[in-house]
């Protein structure tokens, strides 16, 4: 049996079926409510790391915060995106699935059963 970690947010419906999914699979979870517990710079640019996306890919495009602070400047850097994620959790995309040393966006949540595959 693995040990399945997801940066889950619960108020987000597709973060709601993702863990679904995980829970049917039977693995150990452990579900990090990342809005509650932040991830620190560090952390976060190791998870984009293993993801393999850069701090603009994993950044939430359709949230206020992302047009109030305008992130969609092209001349911000990657440090700079990375810390507007963890100031504003609710700017990453989500949900974040690692499964074996293999993370994903679980979107859309079925995703998830890639890590199963």
């Amino acid at each position: 049996m693995s040990k399945v970690c997801i940066y889950h947010n619960p108020r987000c419906s597709k973060s709601r079926q993702a863990l679904a999914l995980l829970e049917q699979q039977g693995d150990e979870l452990e579900i990090v409510q990342y809005i509650d517990t932040p991830l620190d710079s560090a952390a976060l640019s190791a998870l984009l790391q293993q993801l393999g996306m850069s701090a603009r890919e994993l950044i939430r495009k359709g949230e206020d915060t992302y047009k109030e602070l305008n992130l969609g400047n092209p001349e911000l850097s990657e440090a700079e995106l990375v810390q507007a994620m963890v100031d504003y959790p609710r700017l990453i995309e989500r949900p974040i699935v690692i499964r074996d040393g293999k993370a994903i966006v679980a979107r859309p949540p079925e995703r998830v059963l890639e890590l199963y595959a």
